[in-house]
């Protein structure tokens, strides 16, 4: 329940951050004109203030707090109706429209992008995968060897019951699904058992030695991670939820890279291309984790994760940057490559500053 709860809450905290971001494009109210406004002191000439944007009328009441959330969050959302289909179908075409200027009809890429990472870690979270137990609080050595028991039990529960679905009659029609379920479970147990495991959890990390790096803090980050893979990978996951933005300053010069000879493009124009494609690919990534939690074999969801990203990209370049098949071919290939560098980059800054922290 608590962690139905705290995806609940990121996801209304998405909200609230995404309609921020995106305030000075959904404003609204009514007042009369003729007075001055309240936020910037210019004349008004009409029910909105024609140099900050500011309702001519504000609300002081109580009942108007859940009115401007409700209003922010259905125009937010009313936006993002209009946005993810063009996202999905053409991604060139909503890219070029909004640096085109076409702003009030779509919802902004950052405040999407903003509202695409609360979603996925409130869905991370909400399937367990994104909470802090006491567990990750200990050194692998000190768990409770009753954990290990515990599990090493279930998983003899579940070979039995493999080894009744498999006495079966063959034409039993809930046979081979029964057998498939229970090898998936022992197959989380198996893995579950190896984390407990002392030697099993830290055999990647355990020839680490003490002053790898020379520099002190790094290298007191790194024993750290050393004697406790389990807190190093929760605080790795809150860093990425933290910033996860810089995504956008660290891919947005190679793709700056692909356009160096057409100068009627700006780094605007690549941030904003770059924004709506993280966009997707959050949104993707979120949408692959529930399916795969709903029962979607992880070989399918690999083969979507190989074969969609491309595919979006390719239709992406030539759409905003009205390119011929071969020219947006090319550019999707360098931009596949551009991308691990960037993830690649990402991943060491994270660890840089989880280290160091």
């Amino acid at each position: 329940m608590a962690g139905e709860i705290g995806a609940a809450g990121d996801i209304a905290t998405g909200l609230v951050w995404a309609h921020a971001a995106d305030d000075a494009e959904a404003v609204g109210g009514h007042g009369d004109a003729g007075a001055k406004c309240l936020n910037c002191g210019t004349v008004l000439t009409g029910a909105y203030c024609h140099a900050c944007g500011q309702s001519a009328h504000v609300h002081k009441t109580l009942a108007s707090i859940g009115h401007d959330l409700a209003h922010g969050a259905f125009h937010f959302e009313g936006r993002i109706f209009r946005a993810l289909p063009m996202l999905v179908r053409d991604p060139g075409g909503l890219t070029r429209r909004y640096i085109a200027g076409e702003r009030q009809r779509f919802v902004a890429p950052l405040p999407l992008f903003l509202f695409a990472v609360f979603l996925m870690f409130a869905v991370i979270h909400a399937l367990g995968g994104g909470e802090l137990d006491e567990t990750m609080l200990a050194a692998p050595h000190a768990r409770p060897p009753d954990q290990i028991a515990r599990i090493d039990a279930e998983m003899a529960r579940q070979r039995a019951m493999i080894a009744q679905a498999e006495a079966r009659p063959a034409g039993d029609e809930d046979r081979s699904k029964s057998i498939a379920a229970e090898r998936a479970a022992l197959t989380t147990l198996i893995a579950a058992r190896r984390v407990m495991s002392r030697d099993e959890t830290t055999s990647l990390l355990a020839d680490i030695p003490d002053n790898v790096t020379g520099w002190p803090r790094i290298d007191r980050g790194i024993a750290r991670a050393r004697d406790n893979p389990g807190l190093a990978f929760y605080e790795f996951q809150t860093s990425a939820y933290k910033y996860s933005w810089a995504l956008i300053p660290l891919s947005t010069p190679f793709v700056a890279l692909l356009f160096l000879w057409r100068r009627r493009f700006t780094l605007y124009d690549h941030a904003i291309f770059v924004t709506y494609s993280l966009d997707f690919m959050l949104l993707l990534a979120t949408l692959l984790t529930l399916e795969i939690a709903a029962g979607l074999p992880s070989g399918v969801a690999g083969v979507l994760i190989l074969v969609v990203p491309p595919i979006h990209l390719l239709l992406q370049l030539r759409g905003a940057y009205r390119l011929r098949w071969f020219s947006a071919a090319w550019r999707t290939v360098a931009l596949l490559v551009f991308a691990w560098v960037a993830l690649t980059a990402f991943v060491l800054l994270l660890l840089a500053l989880g280290l160091m922290g």
